[in-house]
């Protein structure tokens, strides 16, 4: 079981790293659909699309794990 201390580091790294892969993500979801809407080859924007929802998800799950570590610091926090 992770000490309370463990929590918030991983926290404070995690949370960014997080916010950074679902920014990078939407930037690359959002280049692929203009692709698409330019007429590129079918493979490109969709291995591109791929690749950016893969990134959002990610991001996502790291940032979903992050709010749970803070939680659970705030929680052995509480008096």
């Amino acid at each position: 079981m992770p000490t309370p201390e463990e929590d918030l580091s991983v926290w404070k790294r995690l949370a960014p790293s997080g916010l950074l892969l679902v920014g990078a993500g939407t930037a690359v979801a959002l280049d692929a659909s203009a692709r698409r809407g330019s007429g590129a080859p079918l493979l490109r924007w969709v291995a591109e699309g791929t690749a950016g929802l893969v990134l959002l998800n990610a991001g996502l799950s790291v940032f979903g794990e992050a709010v749970k570590r803070r939680a659970l610091y705030d929680w052995s926090q509480r008096p």
